[in-house]
């Protein structure tokens, strides 16, 4: 199989594009076929290929896999193929997917004009210090002046500087270092532990959690599958560490004799209310609605809070790259009166 350099987008479109076709009665193969006529010709190559491999019978999930498709939609179509409901997950996975591709898309088009602006900004800071500031500094000696207060802010922040950078350097190597050399080999579900203690982010991670679980969860159960048998879905998921390790582990919670909503409770990585959500579930008897429902509350949360991230970063960098700027027009035109005074 030629390794696959689709977008993520059009992974997505062409997943639920697929699902669409399901919902009208096609089969998987017919619809992944009719898909085929839509696509450019190096795709059609890919898919005609791993349309081969789907009627010798491989598993759609595995073909995708070897398509170097993303992991969450992977995931969803191994979850979907568990349960049967293959064209509605594949349909609102995809949505999902699209709606966090564009998300990441507009994110970048907001930060990449400041990002420019950070540059240029910079780019004139060490230009004004290098060249400008010293042949001022020289000139207030001959004539017996004092620097102003913005020559001097200017100047710490030139020495100031390069000490950041190379310090942000050195913690980025050893945050590779240590990925790379522990980070890795811990057990999934204590990365998990770790990576919500931490600050700003850790919120995100805990409602992408939440979402992921519940979801599937709701999936399988909508499918007529028991607690267990639904944890031994995520149990068999041999390509997903995250969904293996906690299926394992909640089996050998209710095996000793746990309830289902206080075994999930223990999960720090989960937000709170979940296992307050699988209670009422289970005691009104709805509890792949309730699952359904919560998932769609935590996308939601994550939209607004990233929208809120994005309103406060935006003027912070803004006001100091004009707080910047100023201070390099000042620390440059402050310097000519002070010469005409003395003149």
């Amino acid at each position: 199989m030629m390794e696959s350099k689709w977008p993520v987008a059009e992974q997505a479109r062409f997943l639920k594009r697929t699902g669409e076709l399901l919902s009208r009665g096609y089969s998987l193969a017919e619809a992944i076929e009719s898909m085929t006529f839509y696509l450019e010709k190096k795709r059609k190559a890919e898919v005609r290929e791993s349309l081969e491999k789907l009627r010798e019978g491989f598993p759609l999930y595995l073909i995708l896999e070897e398509l170097n498709f993303k992991r969450d939609l992977v995931s969803y179509v191994y979850f979907a193929e568990q349960h049967g409901g293959l064209a509605r997950t594949l349909i609102e996975g995809s949505d999902m997917v699209i709606k966090r591709d564009s998300d990441y898309q507009r994110l970048k088009r907001l930060a990449a004009y400041p990002l420019l602006l950070l540059m240029l900004t910079f780019s004139l800071f060490f230009f004004v210090n290098r060249i400008l500031l010293p042949k001022f500094n020289s000139l207030f000696l001959d004539m017996n002046l004092d620097p102003n207060v913005f020559m001097k802010i200017i100047g710490a922040a030139a020495s100031f500087l390069p000490n950041l950078l190379y310090i942000l350097l050195s913690l980025l190597t050893l945050f590779v270092l240590y990925y790379f050399s522990s980070f890795k080999n811990i057990h999934p579900l204590k990365q998990k532990m770790m990576l919500v203690r931490l600050p700003v982010a850790g919120k995100f991670i805990m409602l992408l959690y939440s979402h992921y679980f519940s979801v599937q969860l709701s999936y399988l159960f909508s499918g007529g599958l028991s607690v267990l048998a639904a944890l031994k879905v995520f149990e068999q998921n041999i390509h997903e560490p995250f969904a293996r390790e906690i299926g394992r582990d909640l089996i050998s919670k209710l095996a000793a004799g746990q309830d289902f909503d206080k075994a999930v409770g223990e999960y720090l990585f989960f937000e709170a209310e979940l296992p307050r959500i699988i209670k009422h579930g289970q005691e009104n008897g709805k509890l792949d609605q309730e699952l359904y429902f919560y998932s769609r509350h935590c996308l939601k949360e994550l939209e607004e809070k990233s929208e809120k991230a994005m309103k406060i970063v935006q003027p912070i960098l803004y006001s100091f790259i004009g707080l910047l700027v100023v201070s390099l027009y000042l620390a440059i035109l402050l310097p000519m009166f002070q010469m005409l005074k003395g003149i």
